[in-house]
């Protein structure tokens, strides 16, 4: 069944004899190429780059991910009850190439789904690990390799005296422009001694990033600004596209990861940033008894993989060795420099010495008078010293003058403030005692008038009853 699976893989393209000699040599082992053999492969991997370029999908399962694994996909058997193994397709377009946005589509898809797995794998680990993370944590590490992939896809390449070079320092440079935050480690970064490449650089970023929990922040303030990314990527690139916002949210979950990183001892310039796929294609669902067939075909089939990986892994060892061959002749042609440049030192120096025993006359014959000038200099200075001693001490009298002055200030305006909080209760006072004396005064002329009221009517009522007494003695007289 595995055989008939492995015959549904596409064929890889012919190779030459040199690949085949390769090929035949084990995974583990390494073949350093000659000079000229890697100036040749270097010219032939140029050549064949534009027309022919080989791409990978990666597909995590069955019914998962971003993408759906094409009909008759060949991919390796899952274990019984286990989970399905991720599936890295590798394509040749056909002799005619394929059109440039549809490889770059390809390459977005392979790396935020190698993004994917990286984050889940690193939050899982970390978390079933319970302590802090270190530089020499590998999944941490596949981490940072993953995303300098995802930075370096679709950068615009800048020439220099050594050719091309392409460096995602750039863009990161930008982020404190966005965040003022990120402001903290880019001058931290810039401040390390033992970082002379922008590829470190922008390594030593990513880790500072991680460790302050503000990395997927800082990346979505980046993608946000297209306009600013234009003028270091593609149109096409992953920072440009929708799957670099989606790597930008799976970096929230980093934010439960606890991470120190020792930057001053580790070398971050010649690190070789290559992704181990080995990592994520194996099995972590082990069973017992009869699966173990099972077991042992899915780890077969997984070993293929890698080892497929790592033929074509060994034409970009051959490109950088070919790099590695020109930075050589580069580091003859300083080396050749720096030698010219140490003969004219040495001329300079004589020079130097002839110059210095011509002003050693110059220097004796005027230093009497120096001496001189010197001694009316110290006797000015001690002066000065004295009335500088002076004034210091008339400066002290009058700032404790005017500490006291302003202390006695202060005491004014407190009375000040207390005098006028009196004379506004006062004025209060005084103002509802005139109230009450206005009603009294009311009051007092209402009953004025009552009593006047009542004495004429008291008066009234002593006429009438003077009026009845007359009245009835009229009466009494009149009866008898």
């Amino acid at each position: 069944m595995a055989e008939a699976e492995r015959a549904a893989l596409p064929p890889p393209p012919a190779k030459s004899s040199r690949d085949g000699a390769e090929a035949e040599l084990s995974p583990g082992m390494e073949r350093r190429p000659e000079p000229g053999e890697a100036a040749a492969a270097a010219e032939e991997e140029e050549e064949a780059r534009p027309a022919s370029p080989p791409f990978f999908l990666l597909y995590p399962g069955h019914g998962g991910g971003a993408a759906a694994a094409p009909p008759g996909l060949w991919r390796p058997p899952a274990p019984r009850g286990g989970a399905a193994l991720p599936v890295l397709v590798l394509s040749y377009p056909g002799p005619d190439g394929a059109h440039p946005n549809y490889l770059m589509a390809n390459e977005r898809m392979n790396l935020m789904n190698m993004a994917k797995l990286s984050i889940k794998g690193l939050i899982e680990s970390a978390l079933n690990l319970g302590r802090t993370l270190d530089s020499d944590y590998a999944p941490l590490q596949q981490f940072f390799v993953v995303m300098e992939h995802c930075l370096k896809h679709g950068l615009k390449a800048k020439k220099t005296f050594l050719g091309q070079n392409k460096s995602f320092w750039g863009p990161l440079e930008l982020v404190e422009k966005l965040v003022p935050e990120a402001a903290e480690i880019t001058a931290s970064v810039k401040d390390l001694p033992g970082l002379k490449t922008p590829v470190g650089r922008g390594r030593a970023w990513l880790r500072l990033a991680l460790m302050q929990k503000k990395l997927s922040e800082y990346m979505k303030a980046l993608i946000n600004r297209k306009d600013l990314l234009s003028e270091f990527y593609e149109p096409n690139a992953l920072m440009m596209e929708e799957e670099g916002a989606i790597i930008a949210g799976l970096l929230v979950g980093l934010n439960v990861i606890d991470a120190n990183f020792c930057m001053k001892g580790e070398d971050l310039d010649s690190q070789v940033g290559v992704i181990d796929f080995s990592m994520y294609l194996k099995d972590g669902n082990s069973t017992k008894g009869s699966e173990g067939d099972g077991q042992i075909t899915a780890i077969l089939d997984q070993k293929n993989y890698v080892e497929e990986l790592n033929r074509h892994l060994s034409a970009t060892v051959n490109n950088l060795q070919a790099k590695v061959d020109a930075l050589e002749k580069s580091n003859t042609k300083l080396t050749e420099e720096l030698a010219v440049a140490n003969n004219r030192i040495i001329t300079l120096q004589e020079e130097m010495e002839r110059v210095k025993e011509e002003s050693s006359y110059i220097l004796e014959s005027s230093r009497k008078d120096v001496e001189k000038e010197l001694e009316a200099q110290i006797g000015m200075r001690q002066e000065m010293e004295l009335a500088m001693k002076m004034l210091e001490k008339d400066v002290c009298e009058k700032q404790d003058a005017l500490v006291a002055l302003r202390q006695q200030l202060d005491d004014l305006r407190a009375l000040k403030h207390e005098l006028s909080f009196k004379l506004q209760s006062s004025d209060m006072g005084v103002k509802q005692k005139s109230e009450l004396n206005s009603r009294l005064e009311e009051k007092t002329n209402q009953m004025a008038a009552t009593i006047k009221q009542l004495e004429q009517s008291e008066k009234d009522l002593v006429k009438q009853a003077k009026t009845l007494n007359s009245a009835a003695n009229k009466l009494i007289q009149k009866h008898h």
